[in-house]
């Protein structure tokens, strides 16, 4: 087990590394300067040039990125351009709001996903699995921003059982701080759980008309412990990946659900600095991205180890 995720971990290097560069890049990629943007309206020469020098804009890109990759190994992700705030202080503001909002789709999705995709693979052919399938296709065919307009509409204009926009942190006020997270997270987890259904469903058909699934039988097994303990187990391998990586899709792509509810999280944050040409908070926001994406891959990996033990002496 210890080997394999030191392979994964190696396997890693090389891909943070080239992760590193394409984000890095990004000053490139995105048009306009920042500096003009930071100078005001008179835009003088000699701010203008003290600026570049102050961010050593003026230096060749091997360089900048060098020196950006010390700074990094440090972990100084730098200076926001707009607000000269420490891009690491705006990132631990804001993810924690983005990673509770995500957390509680997440588990409304595995919730409603998974039990709904074992009950349409054992009722395949029935009016239930059609039910169950009509239901996945509406969630998965739904847009975010219409859906969450028509929740904010309902429930909390027409009915007033939640508040309609804002975040206040669980530190301050946890029970508030669920109910301003409830619908954003209802909205996010209709397409997840959507998705995890169909998957769960394919997995279990194809766990199901297994030889060993014939031998529990055979042998007497109930049918509750053929589904649970012999077909679910197995099944269970992609939906574990498939859980890790939409968690990290909900990290960098709750942008549009959180600018409908007025959530001040992650997504966001790299909304306006794109917006604002802000390099540094840009960068930061994108490899902190990336370097979730890498750490779940690695945490899907170690579930796997724990989910089939064959894994582990591999």
């Amino acid at each position: 087990m210890f080997r394999l995720i030191l392979r994964r971990i190696v396997v890693a290097i090389p891909t943070l590394i080239l992760v590193s560069m394409m984000i890095f890049s990004l000053q490139k990629i995105l048009p306009g300067d920042p500096v003009l943007a930071m100078a005001g309206e008179e835009r003088d020469p000699a701010v203008l040039e003290f600026l570049r020098e102050k961010y050593r804009l003026n230096d060749p890109l091997p360089q900048q990125y060098l020196a950006w990759v010390r700074e990094v190994a440090q972990g100084n992700l730098g200076i926001s351009l707009r607000t000269e705030i420490p891009v690491t202080i705006l990132i631990a503001q804001k993810l924690p709001v983005t990673i509770q909002l995500a957390s509680m789709a997440i588990v409304f999705s595995v919730l409603i996903g998974i039990p709904l995709g074992i009950l349409a693979a054992v009722r395949k052919g029935t009016r239930s699995e059609f039910g169950i399938n009509l239901f996945a296709l509406s969630g998965m065919s739904i847009p975010n921003f219409w859906l969450g307009i028509l929740l904010i509409m309902l429930v909390s204009v027409h009915w007033r059982l939640l508040p309609a926009s804002g975040f206040v942190p669980p530190t301050q006020d946890f029970w508030l701080s669920m109910k301003t997270s409830l619908l954003p997270a209802i909205v996010l987890a209709t397409a997840i759980s959507a998705y995890l259904l169909r998957h769960t469903r394919s997995a279990m058909l194809e766990a199901l008309r297994a030889d060993y699934i014939r031998t529990a039988r055979a042998k007497g097994a109930p049918e509750w412990s053929v589904i649970l303990r012999h077909a679910l187990r197995n099944a269970l391998m992609p939906i574990v990946t498939l859980v890790t990586i939409l968690f990290g899709e909900l990290l960098a792509g709750a942008v549009l659900t959180e600018q409908i509810f007025g959530i001040p999280g992650f997504g966001k944050l790299l909304v306006d600095a794109v917006f604002n040409r802000d390099y540094a908070v840009v960068q930061g926001v994108v490899l902190c991205i990336a370097v979730g994406f890498i750490a779940l891959t690695l945490l899907a990996d170690v579930l796997y180890i724990l989910v089939n033990p064959r894994l582990r002496n591999a």
